[in-house]
């Protein structure tokens, strides 16, 4: 099987599980946080793939990084998922019930980020501009400052990006001046 294959069908199983019993909600939100705590933390990741280290402890951790409760359908879950030994696809499967969720419930991911902090006024022009394109879409607005794109923006909704930055201009540029 493949590593998108398993994910899918796991995230699946529980999407179904949390609709049943009506936390779908709780473990959105809970997957989310456990995927940015593994994307930051790298101490998730030895804990999860060490042998040696039980999986009760590894579910406990995972659990306690998803603030989630023991005892929870998130909680049995994961162990589930563990002794499967399928640990190593615990970050895959958050993302892709993730993924899962906001296909079901309409909502787009949108990223937008700037060389520098900009207005709030500024941000709700850009963010009223992917409404208008999105239609009745919810959004899930995330916005992040990066030096590095020297001036102007970009704006990624789900795998689209929109680069409006400086950084791009001065690339296309020096392109151009290539050829």
């Amino acid at each position: 099987m493949s590593d998108g294959l398993i994910p899918r069908r796991y995230a699946k199983a529980l999407y179904k599980l949390a609709v049943e019993n009506g936390d779908a909600d709780q473990i959105y939100a809970q997957l989310k946080r456990l995927n940015f705590r593994y994307t930051a933390i790298d101490e998730l990741k030895r804990v999860v793939l060490n042998p040696y280290i039980p999986d009760e402890e590894k579910g406990r951790v995972m659990l306690e990084a998803a603030g989630a409760k023991p005892g929870s359908s998130l909680d049995k879950f994961i162990l589930l998922v563990i002794r499967n030994n399928r640990a190593g696809f615990l970050r895959k499967i958050a993302l892709s019930y993730v993924n899962l969720y906001r296909a079901e419930h309409n909502i787009a991911k949108v990223e937008i980020a700037t060389a520098s902090e900009l207005p709030t006024k500024e941000v709700d022009a850009i963010v009223d501009v992917v409404k208008q394109r999105l239609g009745d879409m919810t959004l899930e607005v995330e916005q992040t400052v990066k030096p590095d794109l020297i001036g102007g923006f970009t704006v990624k909704i789900d795998d689209i990006l929109l680069d409006a930055s400086i950084k791009n201009e001065l690339k296309t540029l020096r392109l151009k001046l290539q050829k």
